[in-house]
């Protein structure tokens, strides 16, 4: 990894490493796991803190940016998977699209709260600038400010939770009604706070956009999540 790698995840088990990458798939067997509390190092204490959601948006109101290790850069990145793809790294909550020459652009995200982590193999079915965010009908039953937007939130406004770009993830011709898409919370980056979906700060993801084709494979990983699809 590059110098200013300076976040880490309390895991339940140690992932495997495998080259620059921790390999953090696993298939639930049982009860999902509880997730890792995310960690970034304090480099006035010379300790590692929890990052959490209070202490993240106090970073973000301090700095206008997340932590160093959550900001586009490229990476040292050791795969077999073709340059185009995309890697998640759920636990580490790190998006790598793979590069020519053994390496990565890696971007922070934020990933799924508990009981809305998933792990499997995808691809881009579709893209959008200034996506309609029409929310699911599970997340309209139990979310009152979603409901009224139950027939779709018009693209380009400020408070569309989609931001100005959107990935639509699909299993064949399915839409799995997962997204890659920006946030209207940029200071949730790193943390576990979605409802399943991947969220990027919105330079971030206009970036990844511009380089992201349709039909790009995804492969999702993440500790103790359900199973969407099979690795």
């Amino acid at each position: 990894m590059t110098k200013g790698f300076d976040r880490r995840q309390t895991v339940v088990a140690r992932p495997r490493r495998i080259g620059a990458f921790v390999l953090a798939a696993a298939v639930c067997l049982g009860p999902l796991v509880v997730l890792a509390q995310t960690q970034i190092y304090d480099s006035k204490t010379h300790k590692w803190v929890d990052f959490d959601k209070k202490k993240a948006r106090q970073y973000y109101a301090r700095n206008k940016q997340p932590p160093e290790a959550f900001r586009r850069q490229l990476v040292t990145f050791r795969t077999a998977e073709e340059p185009g793809t995309i890697i998640i790294d759920g636990n580490q909550h790190f998006l790598y699209l793979v590069q020519p020459g053994g390496q990565a652009i890696r971007y922070g995200i934020g990933v799924g709260r508990e009981g809305f982590g998933w792990a499997g193999m995808v691809r881009v079915g579709r893209k959008a600038e200034n996506p309609t965010w029409t929310p699911p009908p599970e997340m309209v039953a139990r979310d009152p400010n979603a409901a009224k937007w139950a027939a779709g939130m018009p693209g380009g406004r400020p408070d569309n939770p989609l931001g100005p770009r959107a990935m639509y993830l699909y299993e064949g011709d399915s839409d799995t009604i997962y997204r890659i898409h920006g946030t209207v919370e940029p200071w949730t980056i790193g943390l576990d706070v979605s409802s399943g979906c991947i969220r990027l700060n919105n330079d971030d993801v206009v970036d990844l956009y511009s380089r992201v084709s349709v039909g790009a494979k995804v492969i999702v990983l993440m500790q103790g999540a359900a199973l969407y699809k099979g690795i």
